[in-house]
Parts: structure tokens; sequence; C-alpha cells
């Protein structure tokens, strides 16, 4: 079973991102669950068909401690599995415990056990990895490969970078290993090669370039992924390739994250700025 993170400034594209490789995945006949390690547990809606999955926090809330491992996972599209950590009340507590408690019941409910014939287990997590809660993933060694999403957007990037400083943290003690990045493009001048030229400083590879395109929201407001949606379109395709260069990944580095005036000199380099 390969234990896969997805990392990314907020607002960057991972949970769509997430949840098309997904869909890519179980199309070609993967077993996959995905967990949703975002408060606001919509990581696994295109999945669903747009159905609002009932997080594992509200199922505990709502129900105590004897829950079973159908009471908190949901099938969707290809057969994939669905599971929403959610949060803690609005204005209480800390978001990341709700990662840590979702993965420790999966654990306890067997989600994780060889007899599940899982093939990936994907993690969606918020933002940077700032918060201890949000770490977990890669603190405890539940995931090992991290792919981070990003664009030619500065503060992607910098966020790109910062997380590369916690994968490095953690890669010392354990077995996490930096997959790629995935420019989940915003049409900045000169993207790709930009994120090409980051990727190759950081000692990783650009694993994919995602184009942008309104099919993604088109899919979006149809409440599917695109390969759902419409599996003869063009980012169909994209998400499908994706998907293949994941599967047949084979680099997992130990990241060099740049220096800030490095990173910025990348910037000007690339006319951002000009």
């Amino acid at each position: 079973m390969r234990k896969v993170a997805i990392y990314g400034k907020g607002g960057i594209g991972k949970s769509t991102t997430t949840q098309n490789t997904v869909a890519g995945l179980s199309e070609m006949g993967k077993k996959v669950m995905v967990v949703g390690c975002d408060p606001k547990a919509d990581s696994t809606r295109l999945l669903l068909g747009g159905l609002a999955q009932r997080s594992v926090l509200d199922t505990l809330r709502e129900e105590g401690e004897d829950v079973e491992l159908d009471d908190i996972r949901t099938e969707g599209f290809c057969e994939s599995l669905c599971v929403e950590s959610g949060g803690p009340e609005p204005g209480v507590g800390c978001a990341g415990r709700g990662i840590i408690t979702s993965i420790n019941l999966l654990e306890q409910l067997g989600a994780y056990d060889k007899d599940e014939n899982l093939d990936y287990v994907f993690y969606d997590v918020l933002g940077d990895v700032v918060c201890g809660g949000f770490a977990m993933p890669i603190r405890d060694g539940k995931a090992e490969e991290i792919y981070i999403v990003c664009s030619g957007e500065m503060m992607a990037m910098y966020a790109a970078n910062n997380i590369c400083k916690g994968i490095l943290k953690f890669a010392e003690s354990g077995n996490v290993r930096l997959g790629g990045l995935i420019c989940n493009s915003r049409k900045v001048d000169n993207e790709k090669e930009m994120i090409q030229e980051f990727a190759k400083r950081l000692g990783t590879q650009m694993i994919h370039f995602v184009p942008r395109d309104n099919d993604v929201q088109r899919a979006e407001i149809n409440r599917k992924t695109v390969i759902e949606w419409n599996p003869e379109c063009g980012q169909a395709s994209e998400y499908r390739q994706l998907a293949q260069s994941i599967n047949e990944n084979d680099q997992f580095v130990i990241p060099k994250p740049l220096k800030i005036p490095e990173l910025e000199s990348l910037l000007l380099e690339y006319g951002l700025f000009n």
C-alpha cells in the first residue's frame, strides 16, 4: 500500500487535484482510500457526487465512541473509499486534532489492514505544515510520498518551499520523501519553465503540469470529477496522465529547500515581476 499526502497553499486546488487524481487511479483499477484532512470536509465531494459526507468528528460527537468503519467511510466514484476528518466546532479547539483523531480511529477500525487490499491511501492536507496536527501524516509516518500542488504565483511557491522544510525535518527521522511538484497552472508567464527549474533546485521533479481549463469548473458545478463528468475531454486526459505519472513514479527525494533570496531570484529570473 502506497501512502500519499497532497500538500500546498490554501486555495491552490489541492482537493480538486487530489480527487481527480484518485478518479484516474480508480479508473485504472487501483483500490484507493482518500482521507480529507481539511476542517471544511470538502475533500471527497466530487467523488461522492456532491454528497456532504458526515465527518469523523461529527460522527463521534453525535454517536459517541461506538462506531463502525461504514459509519465514517463511504464508497465513491469507481469504488474509491472516502473519509472526511472534519474539524471542531467553530471557534473551539484545534483543527489539526481532527486529523489525529480520524487517522487513529481508522487504524483501530482496520481501514488499513491487509484484507482491505488498498493500493493507495491519499491524505488531502490543509495548507502548510506549520501545525502539529496538519503535519501528522508525515510526522508519524502515515504518509511516505508527498506531492506538493503549486503554481507560478509567488505565495504558492513560497508555501511549497516551506512545506519542503517540513519534509526535510521529518525525513531525518522517518521514511517520508518528496515525490514531486504538481503545477496547477494559473497561466503565469513562463510558469511551466519556472516550476521545472524550481523543482530542479529543490532536487525533485515537476511530475505533471495541469493546464488551466474551464472544464474543471464545469465538472465541479455538476458535482463530479472531470473524468466522471466528461471522460473524453482534454482535461480528463491530463488527470489520467497525472495519475499514471504518480503510479509509475520511483523518484523520491529529501528536498533541498531554497533560501528566500534564492527563491526571489528565481521569480525575477523568469520574469514574474518584469
